[in-house]
């Protein structure tokens, strides 16, 4: 089996650690997360990495350089997935990255490769789309050490706090801390990862690499009417909810794609009805907001024009409109030195000009920019489908994209030996 077949494999084997039988949903602190970790580490063993798990729930093994305890060259991703979702948004990085880690153990036991001048540490980070908890990067925030406490009262659809979803978990938040990295501790961070759109397949380009990632922000609104009897409620006494909200969701679009090609993305992924009755008037909806574009300028005056028009729209319907804020992410680009890292890493595959894009999906890389430099590799993936089960992505592609990565750690280590003479 090639190392792309066996990755892949493992990609697979990683989707029976789900909630359902059917479809994959893994989410923070759950014991399917406990289960990937300890499969995860499995793996990262067998690669010769000494592993961990670390104070905020992300697995972690490292392989010294040349001499022990060098500042590590760390690459990752996360292992948690949205609901419904498909098999690599997340688990292919960090599988690639210890396929990587294995394949350079060997070349240097073999002879064939000088020890690196710099640590190689592999992650996998616990939380990066926020499914459970409503605020997402989680894991790889605890790294960056920008954990916020406010968040222990966060809670799931269940109720269940994020403080008492750590002690379930084996952890102890008193501990959190622990996990954050030191910059000196640090090379800095390589991300492989799916596209998660469409470009590189219409350029029919197999890898790109990544020149920023949008600026996110996410809120839940509610809009408060009265629910009454749909029957005896003429329309000029009622204050529907429902209706208020939908014409919200429909300008959001409007303003969103009123920005063009290139400006931002705003999608309303939840709808909930209170009481949800067919005979009564709806008197609350809860609508999440998810918001995105390449500058935080432009993704926070996209936001100021949604407010005001779906302020402005229920105030017409006699309704009230309330926002909490449940994440912000600033607009991060990747280094200049790790760009060109993965740039020579493309290079090494044939491809001496990789297309570079700006990511419109978050990723682990946003958080860890507060830490240290960041750089990301993207792979094709099939009709640019993320988030569903429909993801693919293919072996030549990911063979591909093993050697860049690999390529790409060898010259981001040597870039580092080099500046420190």
């Amino acid at each position: 089996m090639s190392t792309a077949a066996e990755v892949l494999a493992r990609c697979s084997e990683l989707d029976r650690f789900s909630l359902h039988r059917t479809r994959l949903e893994r989410t923070h602190l759950t014991p399917q997360h406990a289960q990937a970790n300890a499969r995860v580490a499995q793996w990262m063993g067998a690669a010769g990495l000494r592993t961990w798990q670390d104070a905020a729930g992300n697995v972690c093994g490292r392989a010294e350089g040349r001499t022990p305890g060098l500042p590590a060259l760390l690459l990752g991703s996360h292992l948690d997935s949205v609901p419904d979702a498909g098999s690599y948004d997340g688990m292919l990085g960090v599988l690639m990255a210890i396929a990587v880690a294995e394949r350079l153990a060997t070349a240097v036991a073999s002879g064939e490769l000088e020890p690196l001048p710099v640590a190689l540490e592999v992650i996998g980070f616990g939380d990066e789309e926020g499914a459970r908890f409503g605020t997402a990067l989680l894991g790889s925030r605890a790294v960056a050490g920008a954990w916020d406490d406010d968040w222990w009262d966060l809670r799931d659809r269940d109720g269940t706090t994020l403080h008492q979803a750590f002690l379930d978990f084996g952890l102890d938040p008193r501990r959190v801390g622990e996990a954050a990295r030191r910059p000196e501790e640090l090379v800095g961070y390589l991300e492989a990862h799916i596209e998660q759109g469409p470009v590189l397949e219409a350029a029919d380009e197999p890898l790109g690499y990544v020149t920023s990632i949008a600026g996110a922000r996410r809120f839940r609104l509610t809009v408060h009417g009265e629910a009454r009897h749909a029957g005896g409620t003429p329309y000029a006494r009622r204050r529907d909810a429902l209706v208020g909200a939908s014409e919200a969701v429909t300008a959001i679009e409007r303003l969103a794609r009123a920005s063009g090609e290139d400006g931002c993305i705003a999608t309303v992924g939840r709808f909930v009805v209170h009481p949800g009755a067919v005979n009564v008037i709806p008197g609350r909806v809860e609508l999440s907001l998810d918001l995105r574009a390449a500058t935080d300028a432009a993704r926070d005056a996209m936001w100021g024009d949604i407010e005001d028009e779906v302020r402005r729209r229920c105030t017409a319907r006699g309704l009230r409109l309330e926002v909490l804020e449940t994440h912000r992410a600033a607009a991060v680009r990747c280094s200049p030195w790790l760009q060109e890292a993965v740039v020579q890493g493309i290079g090494a595959t044939g491809r001496a000009r990789p297309p570079g894009l700006w990511s419109r999906a978050g990723h682990d890389a946003m958080a860890m920019a507060r830490v240290t430099g960041t750089g990301m590799l993207f792979l094709r993936c099939a009709g640019g489908i993320s988030h569903h089960p429909d993801e693919a992505v293919r072996e030549d592609d990911v063979a591909a994209g093993l050697d860049a990565l690999q390529a790409a750690v060898l010259a981001a280590a040597g870039r580092h030996a080099e500046s420190r003479g």
